[in-house]
């Protein structure tokens, strides 16, 4: 199905005046200098359209809106328009009727600043077309290039290669984990871990011990002799093991005696 064209106006002013011109005397130009500015020929309304990359330039009736002339524009700037060489408010446009005939006519506005919109609506129209022309010709050319085809051909196979991770020699054992995950350092290389170091506020309050006596061959005989020399530290062992008892007893008072002999 074929793309539609609609018309879009481009621009549109209410004021025109359209002269009869003379033919071009030289290569320099047409001058509006050499028109009748004070007597136009036709005065209406300019609309300017456009319909696919054409643009149109008509010439219609104030009031009833009849067409008067109109001039397709296929290429701007080029012969269907033309500036004036002595001012920017007149151009020169060919215009066109229904038969193929042509003709040039001058046309002017009363205002410079609607001759700037004319010819700025043209520009744009005309910077679109040859914007889409360019996207045309590269959308060809990406479609003429041979396509590369990385599909499978039928029947072809691909082998993939996966190697093992494999440990390397000498690697230090996995430290134990303790709690909360935190590693354990392994006990130094050698020896016993000795004792902790004393603080300082522990060695002030240390209270250095009595030298220890000699520790007798049985607890109970403290309780019944004294301090003995060195030589008499060690005594026999007694034949009887109830005869200690018996002998620790008599040192005792008499209440005391009595407690033991009921143990």
């Amino acid at each position: 199905m074929a793309e539609v064209e609609y018309e879009s106006v481009l621009c549109v002013k209410p004021e025109i005046s359209v002269y009869r011109i003379p033919p071009r005397a030289s290569n320099r130009g047409y001058r509006a200098s050499d028109w009748k500015l004070d007597q136009p020929d036709w005065t209406g309304r300019l609309r300017v359209t456009s319909k696919g990359k054409l643009a149109f330039i008509k010439l219609e009736d104030k009031v009833s809106g009849e067409l008067f002339a109109q001039a397709p524009v296929d290429q701007y700037p080029g012969i269907t328009v033309e500036a004036v060489t002595d001012s920017s408010r007149y151009f020169v446009i060919r215009i066109q009727d229904g038969n193929g005939r042509s003709a040039f006519i001058g046309v002017g506005f009363t205002d410079r600043g609607d001759a700037f919109d004319f010819n700025v609506a043209l520009q744009d129209h005309f910077k679109w077309v040859r914007q889409e022309s360019d996207l045309s010709k590269e959308s060809q050319e990406t479609d003429n290039r041979p396509k590369l085809d990385l599909g499978f051909k039928e029947g072809q196979t691909i082998k993939l290669n996966i190697g093992q991770m494999k440990k390397k020699e000498g690697t230090s054992r996995s430290r134990p984990s303790g709690a909360g995950g935190l590693g354990i350092l392994p006990p130094p290389p050698g020896g016993k871990i000795g004792p902790p170091p004393l603080s300082s506020s522990v060695i002030s309050n240390h209270v250095p011990l009595p030298s220890q006596q000699p520790a007798s061959s049985d607890i109970l005989f403290d309780f019944s002799s004294p301090a003995v020399s060195s030589k008499d530290s060690v005594a026999q062992p007694p034949s009887d093991l109830w005869e200690g008892f018996s002998s620790a007893a008599s040192g005792l008072p008499s209440q005391q005696q009595s407690s033991w002999v009921q143990f």
